[in-house]
């Protein structure tokens, strides 16, 4: 496996890191894919997911929020996370910047995909890619009525993949067709995604080729 080329950017929230790994040949697009709220870049779904792009001729940034730079776990606000990617997109895709000149497309696992939802307008993603979505946060209350992030999903107007453990106790967010159109590969195992990693390359290397042919910038 050849060695990432490791980029630091300067965000509002303290400097982020970019681990690109090139496309097998010539890139046809890049991939940005964020960590979840604990975890890191080197969790096995998102090396899966990376393998399957780059097979693909798509170029992967890893993209390691400022928290964890700085050796925090605790996850920063939704706005930091959101502001942070947005500054570490821009830097890439900039003219002189390893991405310009690709299309993008964004995605993550857990909180790293609710923030590619979240920016995807904003980064006029082609698409997006969503490794175990937490559909629904715990709860401390058993009785309460469930809260639920579908509106995140919802407001992504380009076509999506969400690969889903089938025992994720965050839920199973549903498909949804037209415009936006949500598709949901769900494989074996629970929220980690380390049961199946085979499924998750497999899910991964199926959608690309579909989306970089027919899909159109957010707006």
């Amino acid at each position: 496996m050849p060695d990432d080329e490791v980029l630091e950017i300067d965000t509002p929230h303290g400097p982020a890191r970019a681990h690109i790994r090139a496309a097998a040949g010539d890139a046809r697009a890049a991939l940005l894919l964020g960590h979840g709220a604990g975890g890191t870049i080197d969790a096995p779904d998102l090396l899966a997911a990376t393998d399957a792009a780059v097979e693909a001729g798509v170029t992967v940034a890893r993209i390691e929020q400022p928290y964890r730079v700085a050796g925090r776990r605790s996850a920063a606000p939704a706005g930091h996370l959101d502001s942070s990617w947005l500054a570490v997109h821009a830097a890439l895709t900039a003219d002189g910047g390893v991405l310009h000149g690709l299309p993008t497309l964004s995605g993550g696992r857990s909180s790293g995909a609710r923030v590619a939802c979240r920016t995807a307008a904003a980064t006029s993603a082609l698409g997006v890619l969503c490794l175990a979505f937490p559909l629904h946060p715990p709860q401390r209350d058993p009785d309460a009525e469930p809260k639920t992030r579908l509106p995140e999903l919802d407001a992504v107007r380009v076509p999506m993949l969400i690969v889903q453990g089938v025992n994720d106790r965050f839920g199973m967010p549903p498909a949804r067709r037209g415009r936006g159109r949500r598709q949901v590969a769900q494989i074996p195992g629970d929220h980690g995604l380390k049961k199946d990693l085979p499924a998750v390359h497999a899910a991964v290397a199926a959608w690309l080729p579909k989306v970089l042919t027919s899909a159109k910038p957010a707006s």
